[in-house]
This record gives structure tokens, sequence and C-alpha cells, in this order.
């Protein structure tokens, strides 16, 4: 290896016990170059990363930098070959300032204007935008990712390594973390990200390395590849990166919220003021940045949160408006109402770990059966039906799901609940930690509930997916409403602003072409 290089893997295995994160992987990772490590959940990306940043340490080959071998055993040691690494669920103080976490592993006194002096003069070099005296706590999540940027380069570090930087960052705060990117990559810095937008990828890296269930796939120049080959490179045969989004057929009024306020479990009012409708054969996409009271809001519909104030109406066809407020959700479904919930916590709200697919179908199926005895043939029906339509992998229908991959675990969360044959179906973030196919089957099973009939209610965090899968997207920041936007002329700058404003303009996209708005329809029942 030539001295241009400053990073090489060379056959690098990594095991836990009989799993193999990482097999025989060798690739560089050249001086001044910003690297994507590509991969889907479970490649073995971040274990990759980790064994560099000196929290794991390889089982077989090795490390080294600028041609020598080296052991990295500890973070210590990373910072000592100047690596260091910002990773996706940040390492920092909350009662602490930025300036007090940065210089924080210090040994003798803390000199605070050499400390404030010296991160200044980073922030000018890069272009960060930083308050050495803020406390965490009162930072947002861009604002804390900067403190970890600046505490990683702080220590001197020429290598940087972030995890998945971008997931709960604006279009404006990714647009700013990339021109800090591209000054540091100026200045010398070799930089890997690791990432599953590949838009992203496009856009920021020079090379592009992708990985396949531990095994390395290969190293490409971005600027000779595009995502449909990267795509390829990562699952192993092409696959179809179209989402389908056909207009609204006939949209009426389903669920009206109006003016309401939801406070969570600890006693916070997370949702504040919201009103919208959500109307049959459309997709309304809900966004915002990370803690903005999407997952309050859905759990609100679905009768699992503290309502303080506002209400919300189910309108069934031909029937008159249905107050849900107040309501448990077994209340909720013995009244009629048909919805059907995917949460964010998969095992731990949408499925039990401990029981098969059979044994989770019959918690949606067990009112069918006559008296006092339970039909478990239905269950069982229902889970075969699944298994083979969502070609979900398990030996068999009673094999606990807690065991399955957790793309297999959402088909069979997300099979379950389209099953109950649903007129309003809410989704949290329902492809978080999916590889690209199950994403796409998950979108694909979305748009064919619309194309049905039903309100279907989308909280996602890629903005790209939004846009194409959605007809309408209704924005929160802070727990508040600031816009709802026609997902068809809409952009991600606009809904980066929204993301980040509390009030603003009436909003052009709140009512679908033609249709009334939610209060008129709701006179009009």
């Amino acid at each position: 290896m030539g001295a241009s290089n400053s990073i090489e893997f060379k056959n690098i295995t990594k095991r836990f016990g009989r799993k193999v994160a990482n097999e025989n992987i060798s690739f560089s990772l050249n001086k001044g170059e910003i690297l994507s490590l590509l991969g889907e959940n479970g490649s073995g990306k971040t274990t990759l990363m980790n064994m560099l940043a000196g929290i794991y340490y390889p089982d077989e080959g090795e490390i080294l930098i600028n041609g020598e071998p080296v052991q990295i055993r500890s973070p210590k040691d990373a910072f000592r070959y100047n690596i260091g690494m910002v990773h996706q669920h940040f390492k920092l103080v909350d009662l602490f300032t930025a300036a007090e976490n940065i210089a924080l592993g210090e040994k003798g006194r803390l000199d605070r204007s050499r400390i404030a002096a010296k991160i200044r003069e980073i922030s000018s070099k890069y272009g960060f935008i930083i308050d050495p005296d803020k406390k965490v706590y009162e930072m947002s999540v861009s604002e804390k990712q900067t403190v970890e940027i600046v505490k990683v380069l702080y220590r001197g570090a020429d290598v940087l390594i972030l995890d998945e930087p971008t997931a709960v960052l604006t279009p404006q705060e990714i647009g700013h973390l990339f021109t800090v990117l591209r000054a540091m990559k100026a200045d010398g810095k070799s930089i890997i990200i690791i990432t599953h937008k590949l838009n992203e990828v496009m856009e920021i890296s020079d090379e592009v390395a992708v990985l396949n269930h531990g095994s390395f796939i290969g190293k490409v120049r971005t600027s000779d590849t595009d995502p449909q080959k990267l795509t390829e490179m990562m699952v192993g045969h092409k696959v179809a990166l179209e989402i389908r989004r056909p207009m609204p057929k006939d949209p009426k009024p389903r669920i009206v919220v109006n003016d309401l306020t939801v406070r969570n479990h600890e006693g916070v009012n997370k949702a504040h003021h919201i009103s919208f409708t959500a109307y049959s054969g459309e997709i309304l996409g809900i966004a915002g940045i990370a803690g903005s009271g999407q997952k309050e809001l859905l759990e609100a519909i679905a009768g699992l949160q503290v309502i303080t104030a506002g209400s919300i109406q189910y309108l069934p066809d031909g029937k008159k408006p249905m107050e849900l407020v107040g309501k448990t959700p077994m209340q909720i479904r013995q009244a009629g109402v048909s919805l059907a919930f995917v949460p964010e916590d998969r095992l731990g709200m949408g499925l039990v770990g401990s029981m098969g697919m059979s044994g989770n179908m019959l918690l949606r199926t067990w009112r069918r059966g006559k008296g006092i005895f339970v039909d478990e043939k239905i269950s069982r029906d229902l889970a075969e039906h699944i298994r083979e339509e969502l070609d979900v992998s398990t030996p068999d229908i009673m094999y606990p799901v807690r065991r399955l991959s957790g793309g297999n675990v959402q088909k069979v969360l997300v099979g379950r609940e389209i099953a109950s044959a649903p007129s309003v179906l809410m989704s949290a973030y329902a492809v978080r930690g999916l590889d690209i196919n199950t994403s796409y089957t998950i979108y694909n099973l979305m748009t064919e509930q619309k194309e049905k009939g039903v309100a279907v209610l989308y909280v996602g965090e890629d903005l790209d997916v939004l846009l194409e899968l959605c007809d309408r997207i209704l924005v929160l920041c802070d727990g508040h409403v600031s816009g709802i936007v026609d997902a068809r002329t809409s952009n991600k700058n606009e809904i980066g602003l929204l993301m980040t404003t509390i009030g603003g303009q009436q909003p052009s996209g709140s009512v679908p072409a033609g249709q009334k708005s939610g209060k008129e329809e709701q006179q009009d029942a």
C-alpha cells in the first residue's frame, strides 16, 4: 500500500458466537476523501467501523495506517492514531455545556478560555455553528451532532467515522453538514459515512464501499455508478426503485382531528392544538424532526395516549361521525371503528415476541371463534397466507417472532394489520432499519390499501420517500402543525423549513383538490 492511503482493512473477520458479522473484508480509504459505507440493515457496517474506533477487536485480519499494521484495542488507541467516531446515538452529558463535553477527559484543571478559543478556531476553520457555553439539554439534534464532531476534531482526529449522520436532520441541516464535511475534506481529513440514503451517497461521497451480509462486495468511484447499480450491489439482484403513486379516487373525510392536545405518559404535552383531516383513498404523510409528536399523535388516535383537549372523529361511510376521544383501543374496536395501527415499537407494542406468527394472528382473530372457544384454524390460515404473500422468512408459523430479522417482523405486523381490512391504516416508521427490498414491499402495501379506499397515515423520516409516496404531508414542529403541503408540488426545502418553524402562512395543500375542508365535511355529516 502506498503512502497516499491512510486506512486499510486487510482480511478483517469478526464473529459474535456463531454469527459472523464481518468476513474477510479488505478495502482502503484514501486521505482527503469521503467514503460512504453502504449496506442493508445487519450487513456489518457499524461492526466494521467499531473495530476501527477501538470498540471491537478483529478476530482475524489487520488494520493498517499509512501502510503500517496497528493494534487498536480501545477508543483511546483510536485517538492515538487520530481516529474519531461520531455514533448515531450521541454520547454527551446533558447537564454539561458544549465546551465541557468537548474537553471531557482532559487531565488537570480546565482552562475554559483556552478551550473556548480552540473550539472557536475549529468552528471558524470548517464552518461549524456552536455556542461553547450552551447546555446540551437546551440543544437541537443538529447542535448536539456538531458538539460530537467538534469533540473528535478537538482531540486531533484526521479520520472521522459518522454513523447515520443525517438520520434526524432537516434538509437545511443536512446541507450545512455537507458543506462542513467538504471543508474538512479540503483540509485533508478522511471521512467515512455509514448510511443507507442513496441520494446522499451520490451527493457527498468520492467513493462507495458496499457490504452484503458481512461480506465486502466492492468499492466504486461515486462518479462511475448510480443508485440502481449500488442497490444491486447491496441486495445481489435488480430492485425496482419506483414507488407507485396513483391519484386519490373520490376522497372522503375518514378521520377528523380538531384542536387536539396530547399528554404523554410522563405528563408532558407532546402535541398541541392539532387539527387536520385524513381522507379515504389517500396517503397522508406525517413529517417532523424526531420527537415532534408524530408517535403520540398516532397513538392518541388509536386510544393509547392521554388526550387533554380536542376531538378525534371517525366518519364511516353512510353513518354518523363517531367520537374516539375517551375510548380505549378495545372500545374503539367494539364501536365498529375499522382502524389498524402499526406502531414504532414492533415487538414492544405490535407483536408478542415469544409467540409465533400463528399466535400473533390470534390476537386479531380470536373474536371470530364460537362462544368461549378460539378458532385457531383462522389464525393459522392467516399466518400461512401472510407468510406466502409477503415472503416472510421463518422456519414455520409457530417459530417465535422475536428470533426473526427486523424486516420479517415488520412484514408479519403490517400483514396482520392489513388483513383486518381497515378503513384507516396508521403506520409509525414502518421501514426504519429495513433493507431496500422490504422497504419497497411496505410502500407497495401502503399504496394497495390506498387504492382500496383506505385512509393511510404514514409517519416517515426519509423526506424523499414521503414526497414520492404520499399525496399530502402534515408537518409537525415541536408538537404543533406548521403546515400541510401537497406532496406532488412540494420539495424538501419547503418541508425542512416547516419542520423548524411554528406557524406561517396557510398551507396550500391542506385540502385535496375539489374537496371541502374537514370542518365543512363535518358539518355536512
